[in-house]
């Protein structure tokens, strides 16, 4: 909103200094102090409130070292988080850009899910909280629209050079060139490495050619889904997932810078992706917020995020990476994501394996997810958050190099 006023400052007054909003690094600024100042100023109020309503998290003894002195630590703190995105985005983005309109969108839609959740669970005692089925349907719904508008809007596109021999690049720069609506993705440590979505079924004939949207939607679907479980199943120790969080909305705040600036995309070889670098202003809100939170959910937390705050966060990560076309680096950025995840799978696929083949059920790790398994093992839990972001911080640090090591 502070966006437009000033542009109509600038552009129609010709008021000095108001200018300055033309500039998206100056908004990022803008909005990841606002982001961090409005966490610390609700973020104190908001825990009091929660406390008074006895909104506080039930706590189930598995043995765990340090258990029993959550109990009643206030939860929905996720609500902090995602006030301190909103409100920033809201004064500082341009409001009519199709990628913040559709990361306002996911943060909105996950968070309400979210607080759906955590409310039938502090609020009705129901500890088991939204059924599992209408939480995927929500994270189904959301990857059904984004997919959507991504593939069918006329305002994403990527630019395509036409070079010398006639034919088109997506990063090779020349001064002919055109934005096209083409569903082509970022292929991670090859050269030449762009993938186009249509190309998977070019040879299966003209219908899955013309209407390869079928197949992509439910790839957006999967990808969304899954990081967002992934971040609520991470969501397990003082600060893992939030730290987590920063670090990984960090690497896509400069994806989102590079690959809307056409100069920096051109020196770097990579897509050129119109209108894309708005979503520095949302990174910037993102990574503050995730940061402000910290200062409440650090050991030993004051709030949790609850499913309001995690499931919100994943989702934006999902869909900054699609919007971004680095989807398919998900499994190395959020790496952490990830093997928290599988090692859910693992443990509960083995211990049903076990049951049938030897009659009772044996655990591959002494507790999942991972972050479990250590506190199992005696590590203090400090220890093994400072642990997942330092590999966080390196997964990171591999994600980026990507954008020259190929």
């Amino acid at each position: 909103m502070l966006y437009y006023l000033f542009n109509y400052l600038y552009k129609v007054h010709h008021i000095p200094g108001t200018g300055v909003m033309q500039y998206s690094s100056f908004r990022a600024a803008l909005a990841i102090v606002s982001s961090l100042i409005i966490a610390q100023y609700f973020g104190a109020p908001l825990i009091r409130l929660l406390q008074r309503q006895q909104i506080g998290e039930t706590i189930r003894d598995l043995g765990l070292q340090g258990q029993a002195e959550k109990k009643g630590t206030p939860t929905m703190g996720g609500l902090i988080i995602l006030l301190a995105i909103l409100v920033p985005v809201l004064l500082f983005a341009k409001l009519d850009n199709i990628y913040i309109i559709l990361m306002l969108l996911s943060t909105v839609w996950l968070g309400l899910i979210g607080f759906v959740d955590d409310y039938i669970k502090v609020v009705k005692k129901n500890k088991d909280g939204l059924a599992g089925r209408f939480k995927i349907l929500g994270q189904v719904g959301l990857g059904l629209t984004v997919g959507w508008v991504l593939f069918f809007s006329n305002d994403v596109t990527v630019r395509q050079y036409v070079l010398p021999n006639g034919t088109f690049s997506a990063v090779d720069a020349s001064g002919v060139y055109q934005d096209v609506k083409l569903m082509i993705t970022t292929v991670p440590f090859i050269k030449n490495n762009e993938l186009n979505y249509g190309d998977l079924f070019a040879t299966a004939g003209d219908f899955f050619n013309e209407y390869y949207a079928f197949f992509y939607i439910p790839i957006v679907i999967l990808i969304i889904t899954a990081v967002s479980n992934g971040a609520n199943l991470t969501d397990g120790l003082d600060g893992l997932a939030a730290g987590t969080s920063a670090i990984i909305g960090t690497t896509l705040a400069v994806f989102a810078f590079v690959s809307g600036n056409a100069l920096l995309a051109d020196y770097l070889d990579i897509m050129f992706i119109p209108n894309s670098g708005e979503l520095v202003i949302f990174c910037a809100a993102f990574v503050g917020a995730c940061v402000g939170f910290l200062w409440y959910n650090s050991y030993p937390a004051q709030v949790f995020m609850g499913d309001t705050g995690s499931l919100a966060i994943g989702g934006i990560i999902a869909v900054l990476a699609l919007i971004v076309r680095k989807e398919l680096l998900i499994p190395v950025l959020c790496g952490v994501f990830l093997i928290e995840s599988l090692s859910v799978m693992a443990q509960v696929s083995y211990f049903k394996y076990t049951r049938r083949k030897y009659g009772e059920g044996r655990r591959l790790l002494r507790m999942s997810p991972l972050h479990h398994h250590y506190q199992k093992l005696g590590y203090h839990e400090s220890k093994i958050v400072s642990r997942f972001w330092i590999v966080s911080i390196m997964l990171a640090v591999l994600t980026l190099v990507t954008l020259k090591l190929r």
